[in-house]
């Protein structure tokens, strides 16, 4: 016996019940917490990884592995730090990620400091991510071995205090091994599929859940065609060939394309544009059009959506991205850039998204990312993730 305690939270899953498992045979003392998040059951979707079911599979997972369990209610701290934030986030037109959120501010942060009160030394998540210790005492995130399963984007805004205090003990295995170690651990859960939606929630309904705070609001859904001569400009301020050349433009190749409804051909209309998100297809109900179109810009003031036809639209496509300094966030501090400084780097926009080949570059007045390749639907309020090697270095919130 190690003689430490962690604190697991246990979510109903395989992957938190096969931690707890692995931790136990390593001689920690383990505690299960279940986080309940939640009280809104209508705009939950009842057959799609309901709290309670989750709830008591991670009690039954706790008795099988004989280790404490104990239920902790965030669900004030939840819609204070996520909820409302999300509100705000859509109701100005932007995209939050609640996940990145949930991590930083939840399960990092208000669980974290539970379970040190109940005198954990640590707490410890299903995540497939690594961490590692460099020789000057940061604790770095790596990857996980599973390249289908590593979730180390959804880890991007954690402090070198969180990290310090976290264990991640499935992130050297498949999901494959996982859940054999399940079955051997007689874990009842060990084919049970992975939950989607927000964390230890489920899925929610967005739109119901969104219309609790904004209100729905008719406006016009206008199309904008390809051919625009603001499209043209911006193809000059960049050169694949001339790094300096996108360097010195910058600005002019992260400012927003503004679209008005002179300039737009209406093909529907919708119930209020902060329902909506860059690079959104499914959901728009346009019909009648030759290709598929997708949501290219936003305008809740004027209560405006503009798309596109087809996914190749220059509108959707853009080879860079901004981040205010205040949003910008580094996991290891040894990497931070001064100004004028560039890094060659990995990044990602959204879970799942392939790392793409970047520029790091630090202005006076913003962090920029440029990318070696257009990158499709570069969403305000999704968070930038980027990395050297397999090596998660920092993170900033996308402005635009």
């Amino acid at each position: 016996m190690n003689g430490k305690t962690v604190v697991v939270g246990l979510s109903g899953g395989v992957d938190s019940s096969v931690t707890a498992y692995l931790l136990q045979k390593e001689g920690y003392n383990v505690i299960g917490m279940f986080m309940r998040n939640w009280h809104d059951e209508e705009v939950t979707l009842s057959n799609d990884c309901p709290w309670l079911d989750d709830s008591n599979d991670a009690l039954m997972v706790a008795e099988t592995l004989g280790i404490p369990f104990q239920t902790i209610d965030l669900s004030k701290e939840y819609k204070e730090r996520i909820v409302d934030y999300m509100f705000s986030e859509y109701a100005v037109g932007r995209t939050p990620n609640p996940d990145v959120l949930c991590n930083r501010e939840i399960k990092f942060d208000v669980f974290l400091k539970a379970a040190v009160e109940l005198g954990a030394d640590y707490v410890a998540t299903g995540h497939y991510c690594r961490k590692i210790i460099h020789e000057n005492g940061e604790h770095g995130l790596l990857a996980g071995l599973d390249n289908n399963k590593n979730q180390s984007y959804f880890l991007c805004q954690l402090s070198q205090e969180q990290l310090q205090k976290a264990i991640f003990p499935i992130g050297n295995y498949q999901k494959s091994e996982v859940r054999e170690l399940a079955k051997e651990a007689g874990i009842h859960i060990s084919d049970k599929k992975d939950s989607q939606g927000l964390c230890f929630v489920g899925k929610i309904r967005l739109p119901q859940f969104l219309q609790q705070q904004l209100k729905s609001k008719q406006g016009k859904v206008l199309e904008i065609q390809d051919n625009l001569q603001m499209y043209t400009d911006y193809k000059t301020f960049y050169d694949y060939d001339n790094l300096q050349k996108s360097i010195d433009n910058l600005q002019s190749l992260t400012e927003p394309f503004i679209y008005s409804d002179k300039i737009g051909l209406e093909v529907a209309t919708h119930q209020g544009a902060h329902f909506y998100t860059i690079g959104q297809r499914k959901g728009l109900q346009v019909g009648g059009r030759p290709e598929p179109s997708f949501v290219i810009g936003i305008d809740t003031v004027n209560n405006l959506v503009y798309t596109g036809q087809t996914d190749e639209h220059p509108g959707l496509n853009r080879i860079a991205l901004k981040i205010l300094n205040e949003d910008v966030h580094y996991i290891l501090k040894s990497k931070t850039l001064k100004i004028g400084e560039e890094l060659r780097i990995q990044a990602r926009i959204r879970y799942r998204q392939e790392l793409q080949d970047a520029w790091l570059i630090q202005k006076e007045e913003a962090m920029y990312v440029l990318f070696d390749k257009l990158q499709k639907g570069i969403t305000p309020g999704q968070f930038c993730a980027w990395y050297v090697g397999d090596e998660l270095i920092g993170s900033g919130t996308i402005f635009s």
